[in-house]
C-alpha cells in the first residue's frame, strides 16, 4: 500500500499541469454564460453568511463562547464545511462526466477526484479572503496562527479524497449513491456544529457529535483564526481524527482500484 501511495504522488507530480489545468476548467465551467462569471464564487458566500448570520444572530440571538462577532465565527466554520460538501457532492459523478475520456483514451482515472479537491479549493480561498476580510472589519488579531489553517486544511483533502474515490466508482454502478451522498451532506450540516456552539450540548451529546471528523476540522479552523490553539492541544482528538483518515484514504482507494477495471464497460 505504501508503494501505491507513492505511485499515486508521482502521478500527480507528472500530471499536474493537466491537474490544475483541468480543475480551472471546471471552475469556469459553472458560471459558463454568466454575466458576472467568476464573481458568483464570492457573491455566493456572502449570501450564505448573511443569511444564516441574520437568522441565527439577530433571530435566534446564538451568541458563540469569548465575545467572538459571530459573523466570523460562523464564517471560520462555514468555509470548510463548504469546501467539504462541495467536494464530496462534486465527486459523485466526477467519473461520469468524465466518461469519454475514460472510454478513449489511457486516462488517469484515478486523478479525477483530485480534480475535484483542487477545483473547490480553488473556491476556497474566495471564503477565506471573506474570513480575513471579517476579522479585520471587526478589528480582531492576527496572529502566526492562521498559518496552522493549512495542517487543517490538508487533513481535510485527505479525509475526503478517501471519500471521493469511494462514492465516484461506487456511483457508476449504482447511481443511487450519488442522491444519497446528497441527502447525507444535508444532514450532515445540520448535525455539525457550524452555527451553534457544542459547548451548549450535554455531555454525551457532546461525545456522540465529535465522533464526526469533521467536527475536528472545522474546530481547528476555528482555533487557527480565532482562539490561537495549537492542535497539539487535542493529541486524543488529533489521534482519533487520522486514525479514521488513514482507514477512509486506504478503503476508498482500495474500493476505486477494485472497481476501475469495470469503468469502461459501466458507464
Amino acid at each position: 500500500m505504501l508503494n501505491e501511495l507513492k505511485n499515486f504522488l508521482r502521478l500527480i507530480y507528472q500530471h499536474k499541469h493537466l491537474i490544475l489545468s483541468m480543475a480551472k476548467r471546471e471552475v469556469a465551467r459553472r458560471y459558463v454564460g454568466s454575466f458576472l462569471g467568476i464573481v458568483w464564487t464570492l457573491i455566493h458566500p456572502m449570501m450564505m453568511i448573511f443569511v444564516f448570520w441574520f437568522v441565527f444572530s439577530r433571530g435566534f440571538r446564538v451568541q458563540p463562547v469569548g465575545d467572538v462577532p459571530f459573523v466570523v465565527w460562523l464564517t471560520a466554520g462555514m468555509a470548510p464545511w463548504f469546501l467539504f460538501a462541495d467536494i464530496i457532492n462534486g465527486s459523485s459523478m466526477i467519473i461520469i462526466e468524465h466518461a469519454n475520456l475514460i472510454k478513449k483514451t489511457l486516462f488517469p482515472v484515478q486523478i479525477l477526484p483530485f480534480i475535484k479537491l483542487v477545483s473547490c479549493s480553488i473556491t476556497h480561498s474566495i471564503f477565506l479572503f471573506l474570513l480575513l476580510f471579517l476579522i479585520s472589519s471587526q478589528h480582531m488579531s492576527f496572529s502566526y496562527y492562521f498559518i496552522q489553517f493549512s495542517y487543517y486544511f490538508l487533513a481535510l483533502l485527505i479525509f475526503s479524497l478517501g471519500i471521493s474515490w469511494a462514492i465516484s466508482s461506487l456511483n457508476v454502478f449504482v447511481r443511487d449513491v450519488g442522491q444519497m451522498t446528497a441527502v447525507i451532506i444535508q444532514l450532515g450540516f445540520w448535525a455539525t456544529p457550524i452555527f451553534w456552539n457544542i459547548d451548549t450540548m450535554p455531555p454525551k451529546i457532546q461525545l456522540i457529535l465529535k465522533i464526526n471528523p469533521i467536527f475536528y476540522i472545522i474546530n481547528g479552523y476555528r482555533e487557527s483564526f480565532i482562539y490561537f490553539i495549537p492542535f497539539w492541544d487535542h493529541p486524543k482528538h488529533t489521534a482519533y481524527f487520522w486514525t479514521v483518515t488513514l482507514f477512509t484514504f486506504l478503503g476508498g482507494a482500495f474500493i476505486f482500484k477494485k472497481l476501475k477495471p469495470q469503468f469502461a464497460d459501466a458507464l
